[in-house]
């Protein structure tokens, strides 16, 4: 072999290395992806170079930001640029809610505590309303359901937290229904949970089908590479954009691809990586699924963060999301486990606690709940940090990083920039052993609501 050749394998290999780093190598397939057809990415790499935006990240926020843009300048170039196949990436990992309530009211900002939510619901409202438009303006098949959801606690201090969330409710003008333990076993099939409530501030979907069909709706002069990771960004406008297999340049760069904006040398002081993990079981006989309750679908949210999500689907299967682990994926085994002994506890009832699907999937997190948006420097802006709400709160900031990218002026806009800015993390390792620490203290806190 030539020398010249050797150099050129080498080069070849480091950047295959270097692109894998830039975004999650999960163990196993997202259970809602492998539900639906087999999809064909768009992998054909375009043939132009330059281009007027390059948007960084195709889940949630990446889709919303190039639809908008695009809406907004028709006459723009704009290519979207994504590491994995759309459905099968951490947008299609999640379980499926939109909750258009606030996740968190430190996000903070200008205003009192009342006010800011009241400014956060105002955008989720807004964010759910353009959804469903889009969803059906181009028919995507995702099952939206608009049934609400439930949280339920196990434990008193679970209990103590809801009620602190109801008073919150109460001052925000939003509707609930308290529920009893006899009452969450009608409703739900399990008496596990002593206390709970329901409101309406939820929509299901099935998460996979969503963004691949948000993806294959896309406005004519946006184009979509899938599969083609993102090594590094460089410049100040125009932008240097070099791809596993390309170089690329443009005048405007939107980063939408959550924590690992960080590999791209972006919010490192301020957002980090968690992985958790859900489990499906197969699709369960008219018996089986009577004992989940009597609803066609609903969900639960737990009363702990580190506790268990639940949901019954449309489609006749059971989900169980629950476990955080830092910055890497745990091993499968180890998971299913975890996962099989959470539902078993609620549901002793069932003939089988098998799952047909189990996965991980990683979000970024910030150290206030704050999101790290807007634009970083000329020409550059970035949504990140979604906090595990992912799918509306993206598809709401990408939708206004968009305008904000095409000079457009809004309420919602300014009252986005207006909010609490994520806070400086450590260093590593003090960072590792901080967040270890954190999230060892919360499964002990947590408990039951594991």
């Amino acid at each position: 072999m030539h020398v010249s050749t050797r150099i050129v394998m080498s080069n070849q290999v480091n950047a295959s290395r270097a692109a894998r780093s830039r975004y999650p190598a999960y163990q196993a397939g997202a259970g809602w992806n492998a539900l639906l057809p087999a999809r064909v990415p768009r992998t054909q790499p375009p043939i132009a170079r330059s281009f007027d935006v390059i948007v960084i990240g195709a889940g949630f926020t990446g889709l919303a930001a190039a639809r908008r843009v695009a809406e907004l300048r028709p006459e723009a170039s704009v290519l979207v640029i994504d590491a994995t196949t759309a459905g099968n990436g951490s947008s299609g990992r999640n379980s499926g809610f939109l909750i258009n309530l606030p996740h968190n009211t430190g996000m903070g900002g200008h205003g009192s505590p009342v006010e800011v939510a009241r400014k956060q619901i105002r955008l989720y409202d807004i964010g759910l309303k353009w959804l469903h438009e889009l969803v059906t303006t181009h028919g995507i098949d995702c099952g939206w359901n608009p049934v609400g959801k439930y949280h339920a606690a196990a434990t008193p201090d679970g209990e103590q937290r809801l009620r602190d969330t109801l008073a919150q409710y109460r001052e925000w003008g939003v509707s609930f229904r308290e529920l009893s333990r006899d009452a969450l076993q009608s409703e739900i099939g399990t008496d596990y949970y002593g206390y709970g409530y329901h409101s309406d501030n939820n929509v299901f979907v099935q998460p996979a089908a969503l963004v691949r069909g948000l993806a294959d709706s896309l406005p004519t002069n946006v184009r979509l590479w899938e599969n083609e990771p993102v090594v590094s960004l460089e410049g100040n406008g125009p932008f240097k954009v070099t791809t596993a297999t390309a170089e690329l340049s443009a005048g405007q760069v939107i980063v939408a691809n959550n924590g690992f904006a960080r590999k791209l040398g972006l919010a490192r002081d301020r957002v980090f990586t968690i992985y958790t993990y859900a489990a499906m079981t197969p699709a369960l006989a008219s018996d089986e699924l009577a004992k989940l309750g009597p609803a066609q679908e609903w969900g639960v949210i737990p009363a702990n963060r580190l506790g268990t999500t639940l949901r019954k689907t449309l489609g006749g299967r059971f989900v169980v999301r629950s476990a955080y682990s830092y910055e890497k994926e745990r091993p499968m085994a180890d998971i299913t486990a975890m996962l099989t002994d959470a539902y078993r506890r609620r549901y002793p009832q069932m003939a089988s606690h098998k799952f047909e699907h189990v996965w991980g999937g990683v979000t970024a997190l910030t150290r206030n709940g704050a999101l790290y948006f807007g634009e970083v420097r000329k020409g550059l802006y970035t949504s990140l940090g979604c906090n595990g709400a992912g799918v509306l709160k993206g598809s709401m900031f990408g939708k206004l990083l968009g305008e904000m990218a095409c000079g457009h002026q809004s309420p919602e806009l300014a009252d986005a920039l207006g909010f609490e800015r994520p806070s400086w993390l450590p260093p590593e390792p003090i960072r590792r052993v901080a967040i270890v620490s954190a999230i060892q203290y919360q499964k002990h806190r947590a408990g039951l609501e594991r």
